[in-house]
């Protein structure tokens, strides 16, 4: 079901706060236990990400790879949203996330999660389910972010652009430090076969390819004819077009601040930090960025 922006109050800013040493809201707690008692299924497919790293455009690759051709009809009436949902997420007058994830009428159920490594639901991991985790370079993303934070309502408020560039380096943004859930996930996937590590970069730079390895990873095996449609079709200037892909729907973001697909392109913090942003934020991302294996392009 989607919902009317203009017959729905957006909720009030919630605080940001400690949760078990993650920075998080209520929004993304309060059904903590139904949450990590969650049952997954063996052919669940979890997309797991930093906030604005990519999910939503992984998250329609998938959904057409696995329902392009078998479900049409939902590309062009279900939103994105609807057919991907966020585990976590619980806010008021809206169905949680667990309950839209238990009434999928999919198989594989595709399923999108910004926790760190560590609050994935047990299950996932006793399943040996498929999970894809999408790291974007940090600069990219936190600006992404704090556009994203301007207008999402369900996001503590960002203040102005220095205030939030401090906090982001000190993890006080929702899911906490990117420096500990980039790093957690690539700690995981070095001993889980099942955790596919992706690159945002990359998939701007060549989106076929990244997708010939995602369904290397899945055991997929589409034409070349459904390949090359999919690429077309995921490209961001058509996505960001898309009602059913945009978010124009969703009732929790405000229109008038700023759209919820912005540039989608990798360097446009050039355009936002300042010469010394940049000096201060490359110490500090020298001393937290400790694993040579893990590399992240801030450039093409």
């Amino acid at each position: 079901m989607s919902f009317d922006p203009d017959q729905m109050e957006l909720p009030s800013r919630p605080e940001l706060f400690d949760f078990r040493g993650v920075s998080m809201t209520h929004f993304f707690t309060d059904n903590w236990e139904n949450v990590q008692n969650f049952k997954a299924r063996p052919d669940d497919v979890l997309i797991a990400t930093y906030p604005k790293a990519g999910t939503t455009w992984v998250s329609y690759i998938l959904d057409l790879l696995y329902f392009g051709q078998t479900s049409p009809e939902r590309q062009t009436s279900v939103p994105i949203y609807e057919r991907v949902p966020f585990l976590e997420l619980i806010v008021p007058k809206f169905v949680p996330g667990l309950d839209q994830v238990e009434r999928l009428p999919t198989s594989p159920r595709l399923i999108k999660t910004h926790f760190p490594v560590q609050f994935v639901p047990k299950s996932f991991w006793e399943q040996n389910c498929k999970i894809i985790y999408v790291a974007r370079n940090a600069k990219d993303n936190m600006v992404s972010y704090f556009h994203f934070d301007s207008m999402a309502m369900i996001e503590p408020d960002p203040g102005d652009w220095n205030n939030y560039f401090q906090r982001f380096m000190q993890g006080k943004v929702v899911t906490g430090s990117w420096y500990d859930h980039v790093n957690g996930w690539w700690k995981k996937k070095q001993t889980s076969p099942n955790v596919h590590y992706m690159f945002y970069e990359d998939l701007v730079e060549d989106t076929g390819r990244e997708i010939d390895k995602l369904c290397s990873f899945l055991g997929l095996s589409p034409s070349e004819d459904e390949r090359k449609r999919i690429t077309g079709g995921v490209q961001f200037d058509k996505m960001k077009k898309n009602n059913m892909t945009n978010y124009s729907t969703h009732a929790r973001m405000d229109f008038k601040t700023g759209s919820f697909m912005r540039k989608g392109r990798v360097g446009d913090w050039k355009n936002h930090f300042t010469v010394a942003q940049n000096e201060e934020f490359d110490e500090d991302y020298k001393k937290k960025m400790k694993d040579p294996t893990l590399q992240l392009r801030t450039d093409l």
